[in-house]
């Protein structure tokens, strides 16, 4: 434990510069693999976000703007901010089957890299929490608050300010060293800690992300209509997806990784040693029919922590219909991996859910 002195010359000019990069060992210890800290001013950032809602590219996303600007002023959600420790933690699991393998195999279900094992909001609110008690234990308390992807946060804009990387054209955040394959946590508090330097953006005239996104969703080079995304599509709507649209999905039955898959920093992708996730029930390179014959409680016992678990099962079951629609359109009607899709859909043609049943009749359709 610090002494009062020593807490207190770690909160003078010179002491929070070295509390600084004690916190950026603390936080490489505790298995981040980068950590930046950025100021709390978000003015240059908060035009581009009400212009995105007042597009409507939000769509069902209703909190986006209930919460307006309080995403932009971190002071408004957390007052007295001064300062945000951004963190990034690899999650690609090293043993996972090649996606463009998995996507090119129609009878197959994509799952996004990043929910194939343990639910990563669990994973990275406790590491942040380890890293503010080591903070406390150095400092004495302060005000801070913790965030993964559970509030309104510009976590990409913040990220970018503390110098993790910068925002690609698919509007994720690019690191030079790592690619894109990371999540994000931040640390709002009170001590005025040093800020890093803004990170340089290095896309170039690269537009790749925008030429293989499935929908079109990425409308423009940083603009993202959520309404068109597959991610937002199979994950964040909760109703019928548009029939326009399910054509395009192809098997991807829980987020898309497209724009991930091409980009050229992700040779740069570094793989995850956090057992946390490793890929789990085999989801990496399992077919359709397997999971879409999963009970609703063998899908509880399976994902139970698991990120997909919170869209639940009938949402699970929709988005496996789309799936399995779309590979009888590209399957031969001989074949024995669509006769067994063919006979899973008429087992559960008569479904409870409304939902299902629709996009079950669809996906019979083709």
């Amino acid at each position: 434990m610090q002494t009062e002195q020593q807490s207190e010359q770690l909160k003078s000019p010179g002491g929070l510069a070295e509390l600084a990069q004690q916190i950026r060992a603390w936080g490489a210890e505790l298995g981040f693999q980068q950590i930046g800290i950025a100021d709390a001013d978000l003015s240059e950032a908060e035009p581009r976000l009400l212009e995105w809602l007042r597009a409507g590219f939000h769509g069902d996303m209703d909190y986006m703007a209930k919460h307006g600007v309080k995403r932009s002023r971190p002071d408004e959600l957390v007052p007295g901010t001064l300062r945000v420790i951004a963190a990034r933690m690899n999650y690609l699991p090293d043993s996972a089957a090649e996606g463009w393998a998995v996507i090119n195999a129609p009878e197959q279900a994509y799952v996004s890299r990043y929910a194939l094992g343990r639910d990563y909001h669990k994973v990275m609110r406790r590491r942040l929490q380890r890293l503010t008690e080591r903070v406390e234990a150095a400092v004495g308390s302060f005000n801070h608050r913790v965030f993964t992807d559970s509030a309104p946060v510009m976590e990409v804009e913040l990220a970018t300010k503390a110098g993790l990387g910068w925002r690609g054209k698919h509007t994720l955040l690019l690191t030079r060293e790592a690619g894109s394959y990371f999540f994000l946590g931040e640390i709002y508090t009170d001590l005025p800690l040093p800020i890093d330097a803004a990170s340089a953006n290095h896309c170039g005239k690269c537009e790749k992300c925008i030429e293989v996104c499935p929908t079109r969703a990425i409308v423009g080079p940083y603009r993202l209509d959520a309404r068109r995304c597959i991610s937002y599509l199979t994950i964040e709507h909760h109703g019928s997806i548009p029939v326009e649209l399910r054509a395009l999905i192809g098997n991807r039955v829980y987020g898309c990784d497209d724009c991930q898959l091409v980009c050229p920093w992700n040779r740069f992708a570094q793989t995850s040693g956090e057992a946390d996730f490793a890929v789990r029930n085999g989801l990496d390179d399992v077919t359709l029919v397997e999971l879409f014959r999963w009970s609703e409680d063998e899908f509880h016992a399976r994902l139970t922590g698991s990120a997909i678990h919170r869209i639940g099962y009938e949402r699970w079951l929709r988005n496996l219909a789309v799936g399995m629609g779309n590979a009888l359109r590209e399957l031969p009607s001989t074949a024995a991996s669509a006769q067994a899709i063919r006979a899973a859909l008429e087992e559960r043609r008569n479904h409870e859910s409304a939902l299902v049943r629709e996009h079950i009749a669809w996906a019979l359709q083709q």
